[in-house]
């Protein structure tokens, strides 16, 4: 049996460990062997969500392979939360150096950092956190805007929900994608990620404005982004002009209706390519009559010299 042993801190965010745990818990459920344990410096473990929780003082014993995790915290920085001592510092190296795997989810990442393990590795974390990240562990290879990244059993990943696509990328190498599959199925996740996805999608990316007609247009494109959009419907679905539509839309997201749904368009197709589909397939599948005008926008979209 596999052990998956959640090592708590203060101040934690509940969906970096209920995540993860979840991925872990349905494998088991459809009988694969996983235990799961919450390992904590102080039986009471209080939430960044305000749920106090209750975790063994006591550490179970580890092999090569089980699996010891760090959820993430709240904190304004790197430099201070996730307060962990000497000793579980030295477990997480310990654990390491015994062969076994330590992975992280956002935060989280600092802990991993203290105990020596990010060095000579490619690492990442939140969005938000990268910078300091780098600037601590100058000797690590902090990658941004990716979802995880494994270097020598050392699995780090982005933000909050990505410990469910980190998870489901460790269930996948271990017992096969059917078995990440059928626990995503489970979970209801729409999609399993790559790790070098973005951490923010396109529909997020555009989405920092406070145009309450270009959200209703953009909801309109993201339902619909794989159809033929006539911008005069758009338009009079929001209520305002084509005009003005055009103008509110390139002021808020910097791109106009026609390029946004375009967006969409090729990062889906890349994910249908990630997945195993062909090129014609996933642009077919997105809305395009054929490779030929995806193969064009990735390749503007990748820029001179970049391929």
């Amino acid at each position: 049996m596999s052990k998956v042993v959640f090592l708590l801190v203060p101040q934690l965010h509940l969906l970096d460990l209920a995540g993860p745990a979840q991925v872990f818990s349905e494998a088991a459920d459809f009988g694969l062997d996983y235990e799961i344990h919450h390992v904590a410096e102080q039986a009471d473990v209080p939430t960044a969500q305000g749920v106090l929780l209750r975790a063994a003082v006591h550490w179970p014993d580890l092999g090569a392979d089980d699996l010891l995790l760090v959820p993430g915290w709240r904190s304004p920085g790197l430099r201070v939360g996730g307060e962990l001592g000497a000793e579980a510092l030295r477990r997480l190296a310990a654990h390491h150096a015994a062969g076994g795997t330590v992975a992280s989810v956002c935060a989280g990442a600092a802990a991993l950092g203290r105990a020596g393990l990010l060095d000579g590795r490619r690492c990442t974390t939140h969005h938000e956190l990268q910078d300091e990240l780098a600037r601590l562990h100058p000797k690590a290879h902090v990658v941004r805007d990716v979802l995880y990244v494994e270097d020598g059993r050392v699995v780090t990943s982005a933000g909050i929900a990505s410990g469910i696509d980190l998870a489901l990328h460790l269930l996948a190498a271990r017992h096969g994608p059917a078995a990440a599959a059928r626990a995503a199925r489970a979970m209801v996740v729409y999609a399993r990620r790559n790790g070098d996805a973005q951490q923010a999608s396109v529909m997020l990316r555009h989405r920092a404005h406070v145009s309450d007609a270009v959200h209703r247009a953009q909801d309109l494109i993201d339902a619909r982004f794989a159809e033929q959009l006539a911008l005069a419907d758009l338009a009079r679905a929001v209520g305002v002009s084509e005009r003005t539509l055009t103008r509110r839309f390139t002021a808020a997201t910097g791109l106009s209706p026609l390029r946004y749904q375009q967006e969409l368009r090729v990062e889906r197709a890349e994910y249908l390519i990630g997945q195993g589909a062909t090129a014609e397939a996933a642009s077919r599948a997105v809305g395009f009559q054929d490779a030929r005008m995806l193969r064009r926008l990735r390749a503007r979209a990748a820029g001179p010299g970049e391929g």
